[in-house]
């Protein structure tokens, strides 16, 4: 390595220094999509050309819990696994996880380190330089399977960069339309950029966008479709899962949406790695995700999740409906960023909440309570805060021993009060 780490960089010695310094350089706020700068440097020690199996992981919902899925059925099998995800929710680290064990502060800074020096004169964004470390650090590891989530679209995010064995789209709804396009086609399309000639794409949407089918046809993709190709069916007490040529039965029910587990069985199956029968039950008998349908308390009932847009929100919503028959009083704390759709993202809502709790979310993208206020029935029961802190406290005041307290909005308003209540709990 010739190039010298550059003077402000020469003062990193922790994570939190090198954190710092690539925010300073490029606010993670600041996107700019396109393969050019990321895959120019990646090609100078071969980033983009990542260990053992590769797994590509676009759409707009359900990433992150299909991850989750397929880490836990490989790792269950022997395998070694590596997940690169974002946003994280608490620490930083969340962003890389290795058999199961997020990464470590200081190969963080051996990878920062890494990029900085190989990079030379070229600007990476936040995204792109985190996304060169973690392949950096899969490099080093040698997993057998690396499951990489784009981080926004598909076609021109940083990690579209790499040759996937693989991919999947999880789902396509409204969300970052200034970047990806106004509608579900344009979106569609944008995720779509993920597929490989030849190469099998797994989809889990329902309604498939038409642009979605056209660019796998005209790349010839080989197309794995949900209701297609793959199912699954629902009864009381468990599901089952039908795929190309295998079946699952009798697997227990759980909080991780079945339409993501069907879609990551698929994915194996395609790659010759589903586990059997026994080790499936073993993994979903205990699989969740932080942020996903998490609950903090039963008594009473506290409830996370990151649904932050219409899709996600109203999959949270429907699961609600059978949640509250179990409490007297829904109450609901929401913050929100002014970028999504908050109209479309808080209806389903309307005949469930007897209390909305709204708060400002911090930052340039932060919408305040006020904004949301303007998108909620007139008749409705809320109360407004200037912060998260206050919010989350005066609910918890509000609230009786049977009522639901169902926090939701942004990956920023369920870190919060993840954070405030892991200081509780110290």
């Amino acid at each position: 390595m010739t190039n010298l780490l550059s003077p402000a960089s020469q003062s990193c010695q922790t994570l939190t220094d090198w954190l710092c310094y690539i925010e300073q350089k490029h606010p993670q706020h600041q996107i700019e999509l396109g393969l050019a700068r990321v895959l120019k440097i990646a090609q100078r020690a071969d980033l983009h050309l990542l260990p053992g199996k590769k797994i590509l992981i676009a759409g707009t919902n359900g990433k992150g819990t299909t991850a989750r899925t397929l880490e836990q059925l490989c790792r269950v099998q022997g395998l070694s696994v590596g997940v690169y995800s974002s946003p994280h929710l608490l620490s930083f680290n969340e962003r890389l996880r290795i058999n199961g064990e997020d990464v470590a502060d200081s190969l963080w800074c051996e990878a920062f380190t890494f990029i900085e020096q190989l990079r030379g004169d070229i600007e990476l964004t936040y995204f792109e330089f985190t996304t060169l470390a973690s392949f950096y650090l899969l490099k080093q590891q040698q997993p057998d399977l690396c499951l990489i989530e784009v981080g926004l679209g598909g076609r021109l995010d940083a990690t579209n960069i790499i040759e996937p064995d693989l991919s999947i789209l999880t789902t396509v709804d409204l969300d970052h339309q200034d970047y990806l396009g106004p509608d579900r086609e344009s979106i569609g399309r944008e995720k779509a950029g993920v597929f490989r000639t030849n190469k099998p794409a797994v989809i889990g949407e329902t309604d498939i966008p038409q642009s979605v089918l056209k660019y796998s046809q005209d790349i010839a993709a080989q197309l794995l479709c949900i209701n297609t190709d793959y199912h699954y069916s629902v009864t009381e007490t468990s599901f089952a899962w039908q795929g190309v040529q295998s079946r699952l039965d009798a697997l227990p029910l759980t909080s991780v949406p079945l339409q993501n587990i069907a879609t990551a069985f698929t994915a194996l199956e395609a790659l010759a790695l589903l586990p059997s029968q026994q080790q499936a039950a073993q993994v979903l008998a205990e699989l969740s995700l932080p942020g996903r349908m998490q609950w903090l308390s039963k008594t009473p009932g506290i409830l996370l999740d990151v649904a932050h847009n219409p899709q996600s929100a109203g999959y949270l919503a429907a699961q609600l409906q059978f949640i509250k028959a179990g409490y007297a009083r829904v109450h609901l704390l929401v913050g929100m960023l002014k970028d999504k759709d908050i109209q479309q993202s808080l209806a389903p809502f309307h005949q469930l909440a007897d209390h909305w709790h709204l708060v400002d979310l911090p930052g340039a993208r932060g919408a305040s309570a006020t904004m949301l206020v303007e998108q909620l029935p007139a008749q409705s029961s809320y109360s407004c805060y200037s912060d998260l802190e206050s919010g989350y406290q005066q609910a918890l005041l509000s609230m009786q021993a049977n009522d639901l307290l169902v926090i939701f909005g942004s990956f920023v308003t369920v870190s919060a009060v993840l954070a405030l209540q892991k200081e509780t709990d110290v």
